[in-house]
């Protein structure tokens, strides 16, 4: 009930904040709460379940493709194409996942580094199915229940699925599978003598978080009412990467802290030194790996040991022993 309680005050105050903002600025606050649900999901496959896949944002296209598609051309309605995208980002998922779980580290990387490269030849050979590459434009969010749904309020849409995603991704994170994840992260043989089902909590892992982010992409798809292959591109995986890795690797609070950072970067540093922002931008990624490997969230853990310190870590006094104290006339 606590928690609930919790995720209605952050929805509330995180939907009437699109309300104070101008059009402009909450375009930008719509995209980064995208980004962020995308690497709090990111950030459990990559950072809890240790599986290197450039693929996720790929899903992401994959769901904002598809129920456009479903909609516009095929003339679902939106629940049923909202159904039919979730099944199809998970069988698709299971195509890559079963064979490609098989392989590890780099070569899992290379994998779906190729889906996502297929993903993006598919997208501009696609013809009108796809609208090569220009894409698809010019369409609108169907009512919901009678209602049409724009402008601030679609933002509550948005910050309902990125706090349903932070959601489920912490229940899953805190449950037996969650440990599981970790396990097979840290130690894949030991986690098989233990009795975890490598393969299968791979597959799991990655099938979920891809589903997620398939939703995510379907949201996405009418915020500017315009997919393209462009915006699906492999920079963007690989920025999705770094947000989860600057932020902090294997941390929910980090994934956030990573999103919300290198999403904002570029849009404060433009106007002030132009296009030179890229080499700032680098810059600053490559020292956060150097020198905070933990992520930025380990900035945080470090301030709070030095304000609460375990005891463990407090200084040890000597102990003094007793001294004899000698009575003398006593037997």
């Amino acid at each position: 009930m606590k928690s609930f309680l919790s995720y209605a005050v952050a929805a509330v105050v995180l939907s009437a904040i699109a309300f104070a903002l101008g059009a402009y600025q909450t375009d930008i606050y719509r995209k980064m709460l995208l980004w962020i649900a995308l690497a709090i999901s990111y950030n459990f496959l990559f950072g809890i379940s240790g599986q290197i896949a450039f693929s996720h944002f790929s899903f992401y296209g994959i769901g904002a493709y598809t129920i456009v598609i479903l909609v516009t051309q095929a003339g679902l309605p939106l629940p049923l194409a909202v159904l039919a995208t979730v099944a199809v980002c998970v069988a698709l998922a299971l195509v890559v996942a079963i064979p490609a779980t098989r392989l590890e580290g780099f070569y899992l990387a290379l994998a779906t580094l190729a889906f996502a490269q297929l993903f993006i030849v598919v997208l501009n050979e696609g013809g009108a199915i796809t609208g090569g590459t220009g894409g698809l434009a010019s369409y609108r969010l169907p009512d919901i229940f009678g209602v049409h749904v724009t402008g601030p309020w679609y933002t509550v849409v948005i910050v309902v699925l990125m706090l349903a995603t932070m959601a489920i991704i912490g229940r899953l994170d805190r449950s037996w599978f969650g440990r599981a994840c970790r396990a097979v992260r840290d130690n894949p043989e030991a986690a098989a003598a233990m009795g975890v089902d490598v393969r299968r909590t791979k597959v799991i892992a990655y099938a979920v978080t891809s589903a997620l982010a398939g939703v995510a992409g379907m949201v996405y798809a009418f915020v500017d009412n315009t997919v393209n292959p462009h915006i699906f591109g492999l920079e963007n995986a690989f920025l999705l990467l770094f947000m989860v890795i600057v932020g902090g690797s294997g941390r929910m609070a980090g994934a956030i802290l990573g999103a919300v950072l290198l999403y904002l970067m570029p849009l404060v540093l433009s106007p002030i030194i132009g296009h030179h922002h890229a080499l700032v931008f680098g810059v600053f990624m490559v020292l956060a790996v150097l020198f905070q490997p933990r992520g930025l969230i380990g900035l945080w853990d470090r301030l709070q040991a030095r304000r609460h310190p375990s005891p463990s870590a407090l200084p040890r006094v000597p102990a003094v022993e007793p001294t004899a104290v000698k009575r003398e006339g006593l037997a």
